[in-house]
């Protein structure tokens, strides 16, 4: 298959799903985060990834995502929406309903919960690509579905027209860069890393771009290190990246206090926005922790450190 996400490039942030202090999906919230990361010039978005918190949302809030989220970016950038679930049942039902509010592409994961095996994970990918016409990024993040999706189970995949990229959050830089050597002259492969903290590396090493969480609270600043690795200016790109570095540091508060790693993360982006008055609150699905006023006052630190407030 021949799409336009065998071309896609740059930095594609999962974009965050703000919430009422009801637990709803704050739409207009949701709204000024779109058009906040498009004017800092990012190349898409990525909507119900693990940034979203999608697997703490109903399948109603799933769809109000979309509807709100495709319907505030109006065309402008390539649009991804995350698709994965439990089983492949669930998958094409929220592959359909992406396909309906106008999604350009797909991004899935390996089923989670039962710990399938790599040929059962391709049965997965075979069957959802049967059922939408839709192109379809894999997904590779083990330390939230618990099995990865081996290199050779994502080249056998590419072969066979089932995906035209990956998304690696992985962690592991071998494999990572032996894919980036692997599918260099793949011209409709496209390879995204989502750490943060090797966005420069990665781009060098011939990654198509990057899916970062922080990209929501400081899309500008990973814009620029794209830009500089695309120019040639590795110092900059250099220099952008180490203050993206320490703007990591707020992911780290809430660890620091007790907080597990995706209550920290996902409050940290949160709260991070509101500070910067993108978002109404920093409320995050439940069961997760929210931020408390002591660690927004030291996110607040972390942010006017790298002069983002």
């Amino acid at each position: 298959m021949t799409t336009p996400l065998g071309r896609l490039m740059g930095i594609i942030p999962p974009v965050a799903t703000p919430m009422t202090e009801a637990h709803e999906v704050d739409a207009p919230s949701l709204e000024r985060l779109v058009a906040f990361l498009l004017d800092a010039g990012v190349h898409g978005l990525f909507f119900l990834g693990s940034t979203s918190e999608t697997a703490l949302l109903t399948p109603r809030q799933r769809e109000q995502v979309l509807e709100v989220g495709i319907r505030a970016a109006g065309g402008q950038v390539p649009i991804i929406a995350g698709i994965s679930d439990t089983g492949t049942a669930s998958v094409i039902e929220h592959a359909r309903v992406a396909a309906k509010h106008g999604a350009d592409g797909l991004v899935l994961t390996a089923p989670f919960y039962l710990k399938p095996n790599q040929g059962e994970i391709v049965a997965h990918f075979r069957a959802v690509c049967g059922a939408v016409d839709l192109p379809i990024l894999a997904y590779d993040i083990p330390v939230f579905v618990s099995t990865k999706i081996e290199r050779q189970t994502v080249l056998a995949m590419a072969d066979e027209g089932l995906i035209v990229g990956l998304k690696d959050s992985s962690g592991d830089e071998t494999s990572f860069r032996l894919l980036a050597a692997e599918t260099r002259d793949r011209p409709d492969f496209a390879l995204f890393t989502g750490a943060e903290l090797l966005v420069d590396a990665a781009v060098r090493a011939g990654a198509s771009g990057s899916v970062p969480g922080l990209g929501n609270v400081d899309p500008a600043g990973f814009v620029r290190v794209y830009d500089a690795v695309q120019a040639g200016d590795l110092d900059g790109a250099r220099r952008e990246q180490e203050r993206l570095c320490r703007l990591f540091a707020i992911v780290q508060i809430g660890v620091a206090d007790g907080m597990a790693l995706a209550a920290s993360a996902f409050g940290a982006f949160k709260t991070a926005l509101m500070l910067r008055g993108v978002i109404a609150t920093n409320v995050v699905g439940r069961p997760l922790t929210r931020y408390d006023a002591e660690q927004t006052r030291r996110g607040h630190g972390v942010l006017a450190s790298v002069g983002l407030v």
